[in-house]
């Protein structure tokens, strides 16, 4: 019999104007603590952000999306935050702020890998 884990996810927004709340998904951040596993995955559809939000800088959308892989990442290079264990780092990917990069709400899930899953969510609720 298959081990399921406990993971947890969120999707990862651009909102180009918070005050209007409309939003296009762009990646998947899923942390597994029993796997240690913080992973992240972005597709920019820059041509389809560029007719969502044609005001919006896409080399500061890019910016802020690299940001955010590297510091799931753990890198030692993006800051003090990639320092945190991946927990930490996971929570903080997460919380709730009101800038042009969001997350959705977390929600759990049963995985019995946490790529994998991570891949079927990206398939699922960015690249499709």
């Amino acid at each position: 019999m298959e081990t399921k884990r406990l993971f947890e996810y969120a999707v990862i927004r651009v909102v180009p104007r918070v005050e209007r709340e409309e939003f296009m998904n762009v990646g998947v951040i899923l942390y597994c603590a029993e796997e240690n596993f913080l992973g992240v995955q972005i597709q920019l559809d820059i041509d389809r952000l560029q007719a969502f939000a044609p005001k919006l800088s896409i080399a500061e959308v890019e910016a802020s999306l690299q940001s955010l892989l590297r510091i799931s990442q753990g890198d030692s290079g993006a800051g003090a935050i990639a320092q945190y264990n991946t927990a930490e780092r996971f929570r903080w990917l997460t919380a709730q702020r009101s800038t042009i990069i969001q997350c959705s709400c977390v929600h759990p899930g049963l995985c019995a890998d946490a790529a994998i899953t991570l891949q079927h969510l990206f398939n699922q609720l960015v690249a499709e």
